[in-house]
């Protein structure tokens, strides 16, 4: 009688484990002080690093291919000053400017985001969600802050 040695991770746990590695990975060549965001107490993980002027996370919610990839970066806190133009100007933004992130209201603060399930998603696409919300946000930011505070 032979025994079936057990596989040590799931499927999901190996897709995860790859989305960590890749995250971690792309995070230490972009940011300054990357960290594992420890005040959020959920089993998930989140990362935040220093990208310029901004501060960004990365959050996957679970480890099944329905979870999400999630990527932030507050870019200015509300409320602000013209909140008509400043909803033009970052509608018209979203438009052309931002490829896959957009700008959103998150609380009391505009984000750039951009976030994507994991079924099927390649480390390519988790660097350049990363890759673009960070820049993104780092050159916004200021102009925001400028124009609207």
């Amino acid at each position: 009688m032979s025994v079936k040695a057990s596989e040590p991770y799931t499927e999901d746990e190996m897709h995860l484990n790859t989305y960590v590695d890749t995250v971690e990975a792309i995070i230490s060549t972009l940011g300054e002080n990357p960290q594992r965001d420890t005040k959020i107490q959920r089993p998930q993980h989140v990362w935040k690093f220093r990208y310029g002027t901004v501060d960004v996370f990365v959050y996957l919610t679970g480890e099944s291919s329905e979870d999400t990839l999630m990527v932030w970066s507050p870019v200015l806190a509300l409320p602000a000053k013209d909140e008509a133009g400043l909803n033009k100007f970052l509608l018209e933004k979203n438009w052309l400017d931002t490829l896959e992130a957009r700008f959103a209201i998150k609380g009391e603060q505009i984000i750039l985001t951009c976030s994507r399930t994991l079924q099927d998603l390649d480390p390519g696409e988790v660097s350049r969600a990363i890759t673009i919300v960070a820049t993104l946000a780092d050159e916004y930011d200021e102009v925001l802050i400028e124009r609207f505070k």
